[in-house]
């Protein structure tokens, strides 16, 4: 992604990839390691790298169900060979092989010493006590001794989030446990008299708190602990209390709404008193207003409250610094580049997050937009899979190639 740097000193708005290349400068140090027994320790962020304690495999054994046998010793490439024996998975072939003979062996099974060739029993013909065999090329289906990895070489790296593939991999290593990082503890509290949470009843001007569960279900989709910390009073002592209070158990805040510069300052007061208060108003929409700063020695990230643009500009901007305080080391989603089944044709200073989704008309996906694209809107946020990035000032056609971010690849 390329920044909107040419546009900042124009609009004074600060670029997007900047104001995440700033955050990422605060990352505190990660919660400290623990171990943990490796059916928990899924999701979780690897605290230190795993090297292979042998190799893998650990011996020559059979890729696949056939009859193991010296290439050399088939006539012709081709012919019949006595059978000496049967091997099984999971049993130990000590003996050699008996010159000029074959023995029935199953995927996974150990190759007998002398052994070097597996056929297929798909071209295998058995008789009395001989087996006819077709031609393949020596050392076929044969997986080699520390073919996938040799012993003592580093096989993941601290800073991955573990997935079901890892979790495999180490239990194929005999990993019992593993070293992994406390989940991060993130203080989450809502900012607005008007909120009510969902059951209440609605007096006029009141609104139900979507950015709680919007936003907490981030976070945990990241892997992280969410402490709720409720709504924040429009009351200077009040949200002083509250924010102490959730720096006292968090590692990170995060607040939503109470950060726009036309909104009374109680939040930003508090913060102020409590610790460190930067405003910036960043190239992004929907979205703009974001702040950063820190509460009793915390870090502090204030979300915009348009429930939209707290969802998106907790994706984007607060999901890298969230994922880098927890340990993690690639911390920025990869877009997809894909054909636009839409026009662009007015360029905008702030960089534009866009609903989307993909869709596969004759068999060529592309990017289709969500006509509905307002800061307050989740309606379209659940139509789509992901979000269509267009740069700042930049116009489109149908068919030119728009970044792509698929929420599968932002929620996790």
């Amino acid at each position: 992604m390329s920044a909107c740097g040419c546009h900042a000193a124009k609009t004074d708005l600060r670029p997007v990839d900047e104001a995440i290349a700033e955050l990422l400068k605060q990352v505190p140090l990660p919660p400290k390691p623990e171990r943990v027994p490796l059916a928990q320790a899924l999701g979780r962020t690897l605290a230190l790298p795993i090297h292979a304690a042998s190799a893998m495999p650990a011996w020559d054994n059979s890729a696949m169900d056939g009859y193991a046998l010296r290439a050399a010793d088939l006539p012709a490439g081709e012919g019949w060979l006595p059978l000496a024996g049967r091997i099984a998975a999971g049993d130990a072939a000590l003996a050699e092989l008996p010159a000029g003979t074959a023995v029935r062996i199953f995927t996974g099974a150990p190759l007998p010493p002398g052994a070097d060739t597996v056929v297929p029993q798909e071209l295998a013909r058995v008789k009395d006590d001989g087996v006819w065999l077709a031609s393949v090329p020596a050392g076929a289906n044969v997986r080699r001794q520390g073919e996938e990895f040799a012993a003592g070489s580093r096989v993941l790296d601290a800073g991955i989030r573990l997935r079901p593939l890892e979790i495999g991999l180490l239990a194929s290593l005999g990993c019992a446990e593993v070293t992994v990082y406390r989940p991060l503890r993130v203080g989450l509290l809502s900012s607005g008299n008007e909120l009510r949470e969902p059951g209440q009843a609605l007096a006029p001007g009141q609104i139900y708190n979507a950015n709680r569960y919007s936003l907490e279900g981030v976070l945990r989709s990241l892997g992280l602990d969410v402490l709720d910390g409720g709504i924040l009073v429009d009351e200077l002592a009040a949200s002083r209390d509250s924010l102490s209070l959730a720096a006292c158990e968090a590692d990170v805040l995060i607040t939503s709404g109470g950060v726009s510069v036309g909104e009374e300052d109680h939040l930003k007061q508090a913060v102020r008193e409590l610790g460190e208060l930067h405003l910036w108003r960043l190239a992004i929409q929907p979205g703009k207003p974001l702040a950063f700063g820190s509460v009793c020695g915390k870090p502090w990230i204030g979300l915009p409250g348009n429930p939209a643009a707290a969802l998106i500009t907790a994706l984007v901007v607060a999901r890298p610094f969230l994922l880098r305080a927890q340990g993690r080391n690639e911390v920025l989603a990869r877009p997809l580049r894909l054909p636009a089944a839409f026009d662009w044709t007015r360029g905008n200073p702030r960089r534009q997050y866009l609903r989307a989704r993909l869709e596969s008309p004759g068999g060529h996906l592309q990017v289709v937009l969500h006509p509905d694209q307002g800061s307050a809107m989740l309606a379209s946020a659940c139509w789509a899979d992901g979000l269509a990035l267009i740069e700042c000032e930049r116009t489109l056609m149908r068919g030119e190639l728009v970044d792509f971010l698929p929420f599968a690849d932002l929620l996790g």
